[in-house]
């Protein structure tokens, strides 16, 4: 197997992350409480961090700089699932957002740990130890808000329907799988996504909640997002595009 579909794999991994870090950071200042000013910053933190792990694997296959992945592509060369770029919302969407995200990530970096590619393989088990208080925190909050008052679990069912489908398309089959499976550097698209649903499944039913139906939103793969990615990035990349030459 040539690297780009590897390559390929790696751009997936680390916009998610990049873009997911983003939009928690919008919290910062403005959650219902100050523990979860902290809690979000945090796990915004940590997110940023593991697109830079991830855009560094990049970097050391030739594909270039991580600053240059970040802040010098346009929306369009972005491929991370639409999930992770829509807006921040009220705090269920929030809520109900990072929990699917961060189960799914679970679900992912538990195989990728198994990789073929030991560079991959290595960073998915380091960066597991810290996705376990991610997913810890957001079960929380979908176990509080859903046995909480009639008119929180009535949010949070509202906000799951609003980004279940979305969360579907973390899962949208890539062009190239065929030749990461067979080089075993990860498990099929649609083995993560049953997995994902054996986890996610009884935690919603646990708190009172139902698993929406839907079909997933896909194309954020291939480039195809919403509008508000390309809002995102305008704030983003601002201060870099501004000069790129600068040493911060």
């Amino acid at each position: 197997m040539n690297d780009t579909a590897l390559k390929n794999l790696l751009f997936r991994l680390a916009d998610d992350e990049l873009i997911t870090g983003h939009r928690n950071s919008e919290w910062t200042g403005v959650a219902p409480i100050l523990e979860e000013d902290i809690a979000l910053s945090s796990i915004a933190q940590d997110e940023i961090g593991h697109a830079q792990a991830y855009y560094t694997l990049l970097a050391d296959l030739g594909a270039g700089e991580p600053d240059a992945f970040a802040f010098l592509r346009d929306a369009s060369r972005f491929v991370n699932a639409q999930l992770c770029e829509l807006p921040t919302g009220d705090w269920a969407f929030a809520v109900a957002r990072q929990y699917l995200y961060d189960a799914a990530e679970s679900v992912r970096l538990a195989a990728l740990s198994r990789s073929n590619y030991a560079p991959l393989a290595q960073l998915a088990r380091k960066l597991s130890g810290e996705e376990k208080y991610h997913l810890l925190h957001g079960k929380t909050w979908i176990n509080h808000l859903g046995r909480g008052t009639d008119e929180s679990r009535a949010r949070l069912q509202a906000a799951l329907e609003s980004a279940f489908s979305y969360a579907l398309g973390l899962f949208e089959t890539p062009a190239d799988e065929a030749e990461l499976t067979a080089a075993n550097i990860q498990l099929p698209e649609a083995e993560l996504r049953r997995q994902w649903l054996t986890v996610v499944a009884p935690v919603l039913d646990g708190a009172g909640l139902t698993v929406p139906a839907g079909r997933a939103v896909e194309g954020g793969r291939c480039g195809e997002h919403t509008e508000h990615l390309a809002k995102l990035l305008d704030d983003m990349q601002l201060v870099f595009r501004s000069d790129p030459e600068a040493e911060w």
